[in-house]
């Protein structure tokens, strides 16, 4: 995200909650503030009801993102 902001270019990312420390110690030791939606962890195992259900819950957070940044 970094790179792309540093040519303009807004982005975002998704993430799991068990990257979220180390998200903000990157962001702190970049000084940067990316966009970042986090979704529960784990991904894999989950069934594909589970994996709707965390797509749906986290559309809105990921549009709000992206219009954020336009």
């Amino acid at each position: 995200i970094w790179d792309l902001d540093q040519r303009g270019i807004p982005g975002g990312m998704v993430a799991t909650t068990a990257f979220e420390q180390a998200a903000k110690a990157q962001s702190v030791a970049l000084n940067f503030d990316p966009a970042i939606v986090y979704v529960p962890h784990p991904i894999q195992d989950r069934t594909d009801d589970e994996i709707k259900v965390i797509a749906r819950d986290a559309l809105a957070p990921v549009m709000e993102m992206i219009s954020a940044s336009m």
